[in-house]
């Protein structure tokens, strides 16, 4: 438990410094290849959803039998390079780094009154059509994709990192992976993807409920009082499609004083999402930096609360050994 939390901490120092470099390998890379291969020969004709159920489950014991035997190996050698060689495997399942510098890239132009570089720049972070969003919902698309991924790819990787280490981290990322890329809804996934898009809930469901009670506990909320900021949140984080998106983007809706949610298009079909927050103040671009402040104190408070409870386990653990060697 102990080099796990070392290794945590490493690996958010790692990401913090050099975030994910496009040119250098990356197992993420490796496991999306491999998704696409499998999707290409097994979604089509008939039982897709066994099929689609077989490709994660083969994903996933992949990438935990290769991070195991890595690390084993790794720890095998000496403890010190374990623990290094883990923060470095840790650090490639989370992008704090460049999802603030995505968000930054969206800021640029919006600050230099680019409307159509920001439509841009949106676009590769989202789903939906930004073709011809104004400032406002420019800036709501990048406040949400920011808040949802707070949890997604940053604290979900580290919590499981501190449960299994190096191993339990990248098998959150290749599920995460899967539900991305073959999670979806239509008609070409619905069923493939199912089991992909179930595990990453359930993967998701603890660590997005922690993020987002983290993020009020982290800042106070400027627009309301606290009592009344935990009722809004609570009220308005089942509302999102998504049984863990919403206790994140409801979060930074309330620190914000902002209303997320509404319409969205997804090549050109209309898709009413519910309204989360009060709409006390208008979305404005400075509030892309705000949620980015958001993001990173809310991960700091995030490694400093696994270090708490891993001491704990770690206590109880060596208390339960000791009493029955007693």
């Amino acid at each position: 438990m102990i080099y796990h939390l070392f290794a945590i901490t490493i690996a958010v120092i790692i990401d913090s410094i050099i975030g994910d470099p496009p040119r250098w390998p990356h197992p993420v890379k490796w496991i999306g290849s491999t998704i696409s291969y499998f999707e290409k020969r097994l979604n089509t004709n008939h039982f897709r959803r066994v099929k689609g159920v077989g490709m994660v489950l083969v994903i996933v014991v992949m990438a935990f039998a290769v991070t195991t035997a890595i690390v084993w190996l790794s720890y095998e050698i000496h403890v010190i390079v374990g623990i290094l060689i883990e923060s470095i495997i840790i650090a490639t399942t989370i992008a704090r780094k460049s999802l603030e510098e995505a968000a930054l890239e969206v800021y640029a132009p919006l600050e230099n009154e680019d409307l159509p570089q920001a439509r841009l720049k949106l676009s590769y972070i989202v789903g939906r059509d930004t073709e011809r969003l104004d400032e406002s919902e420019i800036v709501r698309g990048t406040v949400e994709t920011v808040a949802e991924n707070t949890s997604d790819g940053v604290t979900a990787p580290l919590f499981w990192a501190l449960i299994g280490g190096a191993p339990l981290a990248m098998v959150y990322r290749a599920i995460n992976t899967c539900d991305s890329m073959v999670g979806y809804k239509n008609d070409r996934y619905k069923s493939f993807g199912w089991a992909s898009a179930r595990l990453d809930d359930i993967a998701n469901w603890f660590p997005s409920r922690i993020t987002g009670m983290l993020m009020l506990l982290t800042h106070k909320p400027p627009f309301v009082k606290r009592k009344k900021a935990w009722k809004i949140f609570f009220r308005d984080s089942k509302k999102h499609p998504s049984p863990n998106s919403g206790w994140l983007e409801a979060a930074v809706a309330v620190l914000l004083g902002v209303q997320l949610g509404g319409v969205n298009y997804y090549k050109g079909i209309v898709s009413n999402r519910a309204k989360m927050g009060e709409p006390i103040t208008n979305l404005e671009k400075h509030h892309i930096l705000m949620t980015n402040q958001i993001l990173t104190n809310t991960t700091l408070l995030f490694i400093l609360l696994l270090w708490i409870g891993g001491m704990l386990i770690e206590l109880a653990v060596t208390w339960s050994e000791s009493s029955i060697h007693l």
